[in-house]
């Protein structure tokens, strides 16, 4: 239960971000490793008679005016939140966690992107959006710059919409590169 790790109220987004990411490492990592859950899911690579893997998980947040946004609960909690973006830019906040199987070599990083919609977006988008079957009750803040219907409202990206999207793009291959150096520092 992701709700029972951290503290939205006092934790910095960027360390809840991160402290979710690694849990869901760990929980993944006990899975590939000892329960046999994944027996049969992870493809043998022909030839190789070592497995090596390098595992993947993230987290985000969305961020406003001090405040760390998740999956809005309700319809009129993603509507609260939307209308927001009209006064004050939001952030989000998306991380990223590597590890290498079997060393167990670890990166991470943290990536953060802020959005400035025109004063145009209010929550009747919200409406809008749902009539469309859009999951933004499935999305941190409410928030889907990917669709047109919100596309309309954003007036700038202050980073890579991939970073809003939930997984900046930079940051795994920075990732990748650092744990790269990792394994050929120590002749892995």
């Amino acid at each position: 239960d992701e709700k029972s790790i951290g503290d939205r109220s006092s934790d910095e987004p960027a360390d809840l971000v991160l402290t979710l990411a690694k849990a869901k490492m760990d929980h993944l990592v006990a899975e590939i490793q000892g329960s046999g859950n994944c027996d049969g899911d992870l493809p043998e690579r022909e030839g190789d008679a070592t497995n090596e893997w390098i595992v993947l998980t993230g987290d985000q947040v969305v961020t406003h005016c001090g405040r760390i946004l998740e999956k809005p609960e309700s319809v009129e909690e993603a509507k609260r939140f939307v209308a927001g973006y009209a006064e004050q830019p939001c952030s989000t906040v998306g991380s990223c966690v590597l590890t290498h199987l079997p060393s167990g070599i670890q990166v991470s990083g943290v990536d953060t992107a802020t959005i400035h919609f025109k004063q145009t977006i209010d929550g009747s988008l919200v409406d809008k959006l749902l009539r469309e079957e859009a999951p933004i009750l499935s999305c941190a803040g409410g928030l889907m710059i990917e669709h047109p219907l919100v596309r309309e409202h954003i007036e700038n990206i202050q980073g890579t919409e991939d970073s809003v999207m939930g997984l900046s793009k930079d940051l795994v291959l920075r990732l990748l590169d650092e744990l790269r150096r990792s394994l050929d520092d120590r002749d892995l």
